[in-house]
């Protein structure tokens, strides 16, 4: 190997050792939406073909958006199933994010099809759910089934948060997708946290009975940042 060259990883080297334990139906696992300020957790499952060919499909956080939107499509289109789990900011709240995440990747399990036989999960976790797995550190990055599932995940969410601009404008979520922006800091201190935010979180400040709105006027709590006549 030449100086400066590095061995290519095989993205299948995972489901390839779970072939070989005799499991046919394996399922990558990622979640997207931990650190934001607002908005769902959003974990995806998704199984894919033994003989599959994915060459754009990496880690989600190295893609563009169209990248990442185009990807889906030929995921979609190849994947022998594909489940969505999403969980909310008040039950993030209720709990804490971790315990969220398991749910959402759980949920997403469920939502399979068919269920699996093995799971291969990013990050070193196990999942209470009855079924062999493995938890694999950096796993969007190493294994084609989790990748996928954070690229299906990733836009899941990031539709969501920009549908959700249309109802609370001011938080720029079409922008920012709910994480800690500057715009996003500023509008909160400003207009307080809408229902979407997680006010368990050190930077989302708690909700005041009135707060101001773009227009000047006093808003009260359930309204706060909500589009005009919402």
């Amino acid at each position: 190997m030449a100086p400066g060259e590095t061995l290519a990883v095989d993205m299948l080297f995972y489901e390839k050792q779970a072939y070989r334990q005799g499991f046919r139906l394996v399922a990558g696992i990622d979640e997207v939406g931990r650190g934001p300020l607002a908005g769902p957790v959003v974990a995806a499952a998704v199984v894919l073909p033994r003989d599959v060919s994915l060459p754009g499909v990496k880690d989600s956080k190295k893609l563009s958006a169209a990248q990442r939107e185009s990807c889906r499509e030929a995921i979609l289109a190849c994947a022998c199933g594909v489940g969505i789990g999403c969980v909310d900011a008040r039950e993030i709240d209720g709990t804490n994010i971790l315990k969220a995440t398991f749910k959402a990747m759980v949920l997403a399990v469920r939502n399979l099809g068919t269920p699996p036989e093995c799971l291969l999960i990013d990050g070193p976790y196990e999942l209470p759910i009855f079924l062999p797995q493995r938890g694999i550190p950096q796993g969007d990055a190493k294994c084609l089934s989790i990748a996928a599932a954070s690229i299906v995940a990733k836009v899941h969410r990031d539709r969501l948060m920009c549908r959700y601009h249309q109802e609370y404008p001011v938080y720029c979520f079409d922008r920012n997708k709910g994480y800690g922006t500057a715009d996003h800091i500023d509008a909160l201190r400003k207009y307080g946290p809408c229902p979407l935010h997680r006010l368990s979180f050190s930077k989302v400040p708690s909700p005041g009975k009135e707060t101001e709105t773009a227009d000047g006027k006093q808003i009260s709590e359930g309204k706060r940042g909500r589009k005009a006549g919402g």
